[in-house]
């Protein structure tokens, strides 16, 4: 997050199809919001419950070649079952013509020395640490000993279901003819991430006979796995799987929207949600220390962006504050009685430190200073809400606090404010993501609590990111 740029950076507003329509249910002839209930997941009850195999279900008659027949084995030949399973109850609805089922199924150990590797789709699986679909002869593949484990180790098994999922959701685009040779990767892959959205939903319903997955921490892992496999370097010419924000964004249009959302996606739906925010490092880190006086920088970014009529108090001397409404939320407090922001700066500064994960081969989170600024303008919000005459406690309010944390994001991307030297840098919308699904603090009301599901988090900010104020005033008034 550095000091404002001089190149014009102005966010467009995601078309309202996605964000607003085809999000409401009818009840007794109504049409309700799914957001009418905070603790609602996409209009599916916030769950607790287990997150994996169902117990005591046979195996599936499916192998694979070359397969070891070990736990991860059974698990992706199980994954890829019942994923067919989804997509045969389906692909009628969606798409014309017949569901045609991958063909063949390859495991691999990515240890295995060169004589030892096989095949996979015309090239050599040695050192080949991945899992993939082949369009040349419809098949499915995937590495045993190092990618699905640690990604099972890190995230829990429905990881490597999403995995398979998400490989699935290529078969279906050349089943269904929906992209060719000439279609820009990231559009094949934000799809695939949608079709696995539209599964997951499938598994959150009860409909899978093979897997089970809860709405909270169940659902939460899955998205957190997504971000870890996100492309962590826009400027790199190999990354085309797209960001965290992006990937999640496609997730989760696929879990609320079911596959006919997947459908909408193409380069100019891409393009259109990219608007300008920041696609490149530009040279540069996309760190900003958060010290005082950046934070200074900032409160006066917010007063442009979400101006208030009394504006709060800011004590950069702690978050620990005298204040008979309100509790202390460390690093940042705002206490409405006297509208004040305390902020333990070093505490928020630690937040948002940079940890080197070069070691690690899927970073259970996303550090950077964005994870410590966001929890700033989220604090800002609540000041917001209270210049609004809005409830400061309770699970609407912290999702309103996420939703307008994320109209500033998007703005702190423009130009030509009076005031307020910083401005958004690549790699910051994914700090925010992952802060959200790990601990919600950005989402949270002025006692620092938080709805159970990452997911509704993550698309509140989201949605005030794409949408603006308008979207985070219909979702929750």
């Amino acid at each position: 997050m550095p000091k404002l740029r001089v190149a014009a950076l102005a966010v467009a507003a995601l078309c309202a199809v996605l964000l607003v329509t085809g999000c409401t249910r009818a009840v007794d002839g109504r049409a309700v919001s799914i957001y009418d209930n905070p603790f609602q997941v996409a209009g599916l009850p916030t769950t607790s419950g287990p997150s994996g195999p169902r117990a005591n279900v046979p195996p599936t008659e499916l192998s694979a070649d070359n397969g070891d027949g070990g736990e991860i084995d059974t698990l992706a030949l199980n994954a890829v079952t019942d994923v067919q399973a989804y997509w045969e109850k389906h692909y009628g609805t969606e798409f014309e013509g017949e569901f045609e089922p991958v063909e063949k199924l390859i495991s691999w150990s990515a240890r295995d020395s060169r004589r030892e590797s096989v095949e996979f789709c015309t090239e050599s699986t040695y050192r080949m640490v991945n899992a993939a679909y082949c369009r040349l002869d419809n098949s499915i593949g995937w590495d045993r000993e190092l990618l699905l484990p640690t990604m099972s180790e890190t995230f829990g098994q429905m990881a490597v279901v999403m995995v398979i999922a998400h490989e699935y959701g290529h078969a279906i685009q050349n089943n269904a003819d929906i992209v060719d040779r000439d279609d820009p990767v990231i559009v094949k892959e934000q799809q695939a991430d949608c079709f696995a959205g539209a599964y997951m939903r499938w598994v959150a319903e009860g409909e899978s006979d093979y897997f089970t997955i809860n709405t909270s921490d169940g659902l939460n892992s899955v998205l957190a796995a997504t971000v870890a496999i996100r492309d962590s370097d826009p400027d790199d010419p190999e990354s085309v799987h797209g960001s965290a924000f992006e990937r999640v964004t496609a997730v989760q249009v696929g879990f609320t929207d079911g596959a006919k959302g997947c459908k909408g996606i193409d380069m100019d739906e891409i393009e259109q949600r990219r608007g300008d925010l920041p696609q490149s490092f530009d040279g540069a880190s996309g760190e900003f220390d958060i010290t005082e006086e950046s934070l200074v920088e900032l409160s006066k970014a917010l007063s442009v962006i979400l101006p208030v009529p009394d504006e709060p108090a800011y004590s950069y001397e702690g978050a620990e504050i005298d204040c008979r409404d309100g509790v202390s939320t460390e690093p940042v407090t705002y206490c409405p009685a006297n509208n004040t922001i305390a902020t333990n700066v070093d505490g928020l500064s630690e937040r948002g430190a940079p940890t080197d994960d070069s070691d690690v081969p899927l970073p259970v989170k996303v550090t950077g200073d964005y994870n410590g600024y966001v929890v700033f303008i989220s604090r800002y919000t609540l000041s917001v809400q209270r210049s609004r005459d809005q409830e400061l406690v309770g699970a609407k309010t912290g999702l309103r606090a996420a939703c307008l944390s994320g109209v500033a994001t998007g703005k702190l991307a423009e130009t030509g404010r009076a005031e307020g030297d910083i401005t958004l840098a690549a790699g910051d919308l994914d700090e925010a993501v992952s802060g959200l699904l790990t601990d919600g603090l950005a989402a949270s009301d002025v006692e620092g609590k938080t709805v159970p599901s990452g997911f509704s988090r993550v698309d509140a900010f989201r949605a005030g990111v794409l949408g603006g104020e308008e979207t985070c005033a219909a979702r929750y008034e």
